[in-house]
């Protein structure tokens, strides 16, 4: 009788022993068929990120020191200091701010470098693509698009 009752008991532990067995061979190829599976998605899903990434264009702090350099007004402004200094005081710029990734703009500032001192004339903002230029309105400490800045200056 003693052997009747160990023997249900020894075949259940060999059948679920063997039951385990067969769930832990099939598992890692289950997880290996979805991380495959998965990695797959996740490559998809990266290619059009790099894609943006590869069309968006950064520019370098010379670039956006020579767009403003280059804007008519900041070259009207320099033509005009000089002559009426008779060439003494010379008109300069320089990229004081670089971009972040809070705020993706450089920075220029536009003075005249005097002998003793500089007077700012100027505050601009460049974007790091290059597609936008902001000057600083000093009355209502905003920066402004170009085009609001034109129209200030005719009135």
């Amino acid at each position: 009788m003693t052997k009747l009752i160990w023997f249900p008991v020894v075949t259940s532990a060999v059948l679920i022993g063997f039951a385990d067995h067969l769930a832990i061979t099939q598992k890692p190829k289950t997880y290996m068929q979805m991380g495959l599976n998965s990695s797959k998605s996740s490559i998809e899903l990266n290619q059009p990120a790099i894609k943006l990434s590869q069309t968006t264009s950064k520019i370098d702090e010379k670039t956006a020191l020579d767009l403003v350099w280059q804007l008519p007004l900041v070259q009207l402004k320099a033509r005009e200091i000089r002559q009426l200094s008779q060439g003494t005081i010379k008109v300069a710029a320089i990229v004081y701010d670089y971009p972040t990734p809070d705020n993706p703009y450089y920075k220029v500032r536009v003075f005249d470098g005097e002998p003793k001192h500089d007077t700012t004339i100027y505050w601009f903002r460049v974007l790091n693509t290059g597609e936008v230029i902001e000057v600083l309105d000093v009355i209502d400490n905003k920066y402004i698009s170009l085009e609001e800045w034109r129209e200030q200056l005719k009135r």
